[in-house]
């Protein structure tokens, strides 16, 4: 799984309607170039590529706010609606992924209800620990990693982060039990997207051939 998918469908479904810059311009924003392969042309290949495969619709004629050529704008499509929730669901619940697909997905946690995400992120926690238990009984020698050597610190590696993901996992699902953050079908939602000439403060400003399509 990519996490580039996952994040260019839901930047594209949080604004409506949104044109390539304004997709780069929302996950620079997030930090998401630092923490994913969000890279510029990642992220334009990524759009026109949605959009061959019907997961997204695109606008030919779209003018620039700020003079330039028409800009393209993408819409999701009801099978890219499909694509995003089900990219979702399975980024939540999977342990076995990279972390830039499981911070993709918390980005996009309140679009689903309440009682969904809770339950996504039992199972994880259910997933973790299965995944723990077969590590220890299959990879770990009886006597400890101590009995590998060095070897043995990527076993301690591995127990570590799968303990540190199901300790954090908990403590999420304890903030929402006690009613954290606002989840779709509860009301006004944080809004994540930056609106068309917001300045965003971590821009990289690094020009690429895609920013006026």
């Amino acid at each position: 799984m990519s996490a580039i998918r996952l994040l260019v469908l839901g930047a594209v479904r949080q604004h409506g309607r949104a044109h390539g810059y304004q997709v780069r311009n929302d996950l620079e924003y997030w930090g998401a170039h630092e923490w994913s392969n969000a890279k510029p042309g990642s992220i334009y290949h990524a759009l026109k590529q949605m959009e061959k495969q019907g997961l997204l619709h695109a606008h030919e004629i779209a003018p620039s706010t700020a003079g330039g050529p028409p800009r393209t704008e993408y819409e999701i499509t009801d099978r890219g609606e499909e694509e995003f929730f089900r990219l979702l669901r399975e980024s939540l619940v999977s342990y076995d992924q990279k972390m830039d697909i499981q911070s993709a997905a918390v980005g996009f946690l309140v679009e689903l209800e309440r009682a969904e995400a809770l339950a996504l992120l039992r199972e994880r926690i259910r997933r973790i620990e299965e995944w723990r238990a077969a590590v220890t009984e299959h990879y770990v020698p009886e006597g400890g990693p101590g009995q590998l050597g060095h070897i043995g610190e990527i076993m301690n590696l591995w127990v570590h982060t799968a303990d540190s993901d199901a300790a954090w996992t908990r403590g999420l699902i304890d903030r929402l039990e006690a009613g954290a953050y606002t989840f779709a079908g509860e009301g006004e939602r944080f809004v994540g997207v930056l609106a068309e000439g917001q300045e965003n403060p971590y821009a990289t400003g690094e020009r690429h051939a895609g920013d006026d399509r």
